[in-house]
Formats: C-alpha cells, sequence, structure tokens
C-alpha cells in the first residue's frame, strides 16, 4: 500500500490531480482525522464536522489540478478550506435562524460561540506550526500515533523504527508542541 511516508504529499497531490483516485484516498485516509477534528471544534457538532468534513475533501479534489502545495504537508490548505466551510456552515444557521419565526428562533438553541472558536482556529494553528518544524521523522511519528491512533508498535512497524524509538520520540514531540503551545504560567 502507497502511503504518505513512503510518497511525499507532493508527488500524491500530482498524481490525484492528474485523476488517481488511489492517490487522493490515500490523502483523504492520512489528513481525515484532523479535518474532522477540526471541523468539530470549530462547530460544536458531529454531524456537521462531518459534513464540513466531506465538503473540505470534495473542494480539495477540485482545486487540486491548480494546487501548488507550499511546503511537504497537505495538511496547513486543507485546514484553510475546513475553516471556509465551516464558517459558511456557520453563516448558514445564522441565515436559517434568522429566517426562522420569533417563536421558532426562541426555540433553536445557539451552538456558536465565536470566542472558544477563534482560540480553538489560534491552537490548531499554533500546533501545526510546532509540528511543522520538527523532524520529518518526528512529524511522522506525531501524524500517525497523534493525528490518526496508531499504537506504537505499529507506527514503528510504518516507519522502520523501533518501539521506543516512538514511544521515546513521542513523549519528547508531546512535550515540545505543549510547550510551544500553551501559553506560560508565570
Amino acid at each position: 500500500m502507497v502511503d504518505t511516508i513512503e510518497r511525499g504529499d507532493a508527488e500524491l497531490v500530482e498524481a490525484a490531480a492528474a485523476g488517481s483516485e488511489h492517490a487522493f484516498r490515500t490523502l483523504y485516509r492520512a489528513y481525515v482525522r484532523p479535518v474532522y477534528w477540526l471541523a468539530h471544534g470549530l462547530l460544536g457538532d458531529s454531524a456537521d464536522a462531518e459534513d464540513v468534513t466531506q465538503e473540505t475533501f470534495l473542494v480539495a479534489w477540485r482545486k487540486l489540478p491548480d494546487l501548488e502545495l507550499a511546503g511537504d504537508s497537505l495538511l496547513p490548505w486543507l485546514v484553510t478550506i475546513c475553516r471556509f466551510q465551516s464558517a459558511n456552515r456557520i453563516r448558514r444557521r445564522q441565515r436559517e435562524r434568522r429566517l426562522a419565526s420569533n417563536d421558532d428562533a426562541a426555540d433553536i438553541a445557539d451552538t456558536i460561540d465565536v470566542e472558544r472558536q477563534v482560540a480553538q482556529s489560534d491552537l490548531v494553528e499554533r500546533i501545526l506550526a510546532a509540528v511543522g518544524s520538527l523532524s520529518p521523522l518526528d512529524q511522522d511519528i506525531f501524524r500517525l500515533c497523534a493525528a490518526e491512533g496508531f499504537a506504537y508498535q505499529a507506527a514503528a512497524d510504518r516507519l522502520g523504527v523501533t518501539h521506543g524509538t516512538v514511544r521515546n520520540r513521542l513523549s519528547r514531540i508531546r512535550t515540545f508542541v505543549r510547550s510551544t503551545v500553551e501559553p506560560e504560567q508565570s
């Protein structure tokens, strides 16, 4: 099975843009979880998050032929699409509330906490920046274990390193990301 570790995102994007469903499916599998969790954090609703995740990848599929990948990962581009799709979903919710009668509108709970949305969006960007500064192996370990939920041994087998290497590096990666992302306590 070809994956983003064996073939870089740029090569997979090029193949997907040329019509390779296999390459796009590989990219989808690599990034569907982080995109979903971002959408869920922005929208606060599982069903909307699933819809926005699918919309994100649909937009990505359509725009791949025009994409010039800046960097080694497709994730920052997908995050941008997801944020726009989430904003569209929020606007649609607001429009629907305005169109509802006053009585009906009183019954619709406001599920949008803008302050939380902005804070989570900022957090995701800081995490992506911190992870982006890591070595390629550390980025792969973070993606497999933290974003995709691989067990240490499964990630080690996929990367061709030892279980201990994954465990120790992931511990250091988490500490680094946490210290980089969290505000300092005085």
